[in-house]
């Protein structure tokens, strides 16, 4: 499938700067790339205007078939896309969920100083609190191939540790490859990460102590905050709060990829030798072996160094999405780097499981890290039964 010609606004440079701002609507939105893209000012588009990679659209969006593309066919056309995409966001369960007992709800704070309704996090605090001292924080981030999901699923990971008192839980949303590419997704994140610094003498939270956790393609996040604190060239310029960093103190990291260069070489069902439409080419810009420098640079074992965040990885032997191996890569790599490093095998586990022997080994890890509560974490493999 094609893709829709409002992907064009990716390639601008005028989007990023709108992007600081509050988002027009659609059909000025549309307008303006219009003008962005209309180089020579003659009050249409040739397809020689169009970044190549977008040319194939073309021809469709050419109603009248008179070679080129006048104002009035762009916005149409990216006007009925965004009005697809808008009643896509409402059937993929990104409502808001019910907050369980105990639990105050901040929702839709803005982290990056805009109206970006992905650029916003949900921030869970108890209604009673163990004592007075400031909360460790723990963040989720979701997956869903860097191509869906939402915010909204955090909850569900956090509440726990919400309702035990001892916890603040924040549960962060990030622009998805249909609207930006790589690095896009990172930056998101630590501008994130920054906010919740920022923020947090306001809701009395441990700036210090920020453990983050992510499934999937939100495991990819986490292992990238967990290793990329100290570069700063991967920080973004997003939000208010530059003046912060984005390290972490740990990470909980469930079947994410983790280099995507050897990724391509281990078995999957997704082939990702070829093709433009498998996920991490969609976050790429490119399928992987034509982007080599960019799935290097975002792939978390790249950024490895000794002083990196803690990690603990639970990740499926029958995973047949993100192999197994990527989770012995990432942990083999950190130990080298002499970073500290649990590796949990869920043995005959896919891309997905649960287990209370793996939820009660989640929380002994986030309780000496974030609390210096002193725990023995065994990894012996925990057996996943099959469905």
């Amino acid at each position: 499938m094609n893709k829709p010609l409002f992907l064009l606004a990716l390639s601008l440079p005028v989007t990023a700067a709108i992007a600081q701002q509050t988002p027009p609507a659609p059909a000025e939105r549309a307008a303006r790339m219009f003008e962005a893209l209309d180089t020579n000012k003659d009050g249409k588009l040739s397809k020689e205007e169009m970044p190549e990679r977008f040319r194939e659209n073309f021809s469709r969006v050419d109603a009248n078939s008179d070679g080129s593309i006048s104002k009035e066919e762009h916005v149409a056309v990216l006007t009925r896309s965004q009005q697809r995409q808008d009643q896509a966001k409402k059937k993929d369960g990104s409502q808001p969920r019910p907050v369980p007992e105990g639990i105050e709800a901040q929702r839709d704070l803005a982290y990056a100083d805009t109206d970006n309704p992905r650029q916003k996090l949900d921030l869970y605090l108890p209604k009673a609190r163990k004592d007075n001292k400031p909360l460790p924080v723990i963040v989720f981030i979701h997956g869903g191939g860097w191509k869906a999901g939402d915010k909204s699923g955090g909850l569900n990971n956090v509440a726990r540790f919400v309702q035990s008192g001892e916890y603040a839980g924040v549960s962060v949303g990030y622009r998805l490859t249909d609207e930006a590419k790589w690095p896009a997704q990172i930056h998101d994140c630590k501008a994130a990460i920054r906010w919740i610094k920022a923020n947090a003498k306001e809701y009395n939270l441990d700036a210090s102590k920020i453990g983050v956790w992510g499934t999937s393609a939100g495991g990819h996040l986490v292992s990238h905050l967990g290793t990329s604190g100290d570069v700063k060239q991967l920080e973004g310029t997003l939000g208010k709060h530059l003046d912060q960093n984005s390290s972490v103190t740990c990470v909980v990291n469930f079947f994410g990829p983790e280099n995507f260069l050897s990724m391509v070489r281990q078995p999957s069902t997704v082939d990702r030798t070829k093709g433009k439409d498998y996920p991490e080419a969609l976050l790429l810009g490119g399928a992987v072996p034509d982007r080599e420098a960019v799935a290097k640079e975002a792939s978390p074992v790249t950024h490895a160094s000794k002083g990196d965040a803690a990690f603990f990885t639970a990740h499926g032997t029958k995973d047949p999405l993100v192999p197994y191996a990527q989770g012995e890569e990432i942990h083999a790599t950190l130990q080298k780097a002499g970073v500290p490093s649990l590796l949990q095998e869920m043995t005959n586990g896919g891309h997905g499981f649960r287990s209370p022997i793996l939820d009660e080994r989640v929380k002994q890890f986030f309780d000496l890290h974030l609390r210096g509560i002193p725990a023995e974490i065994v990894t012996s493999p925990i057996m996943v039964e099959g469905k």
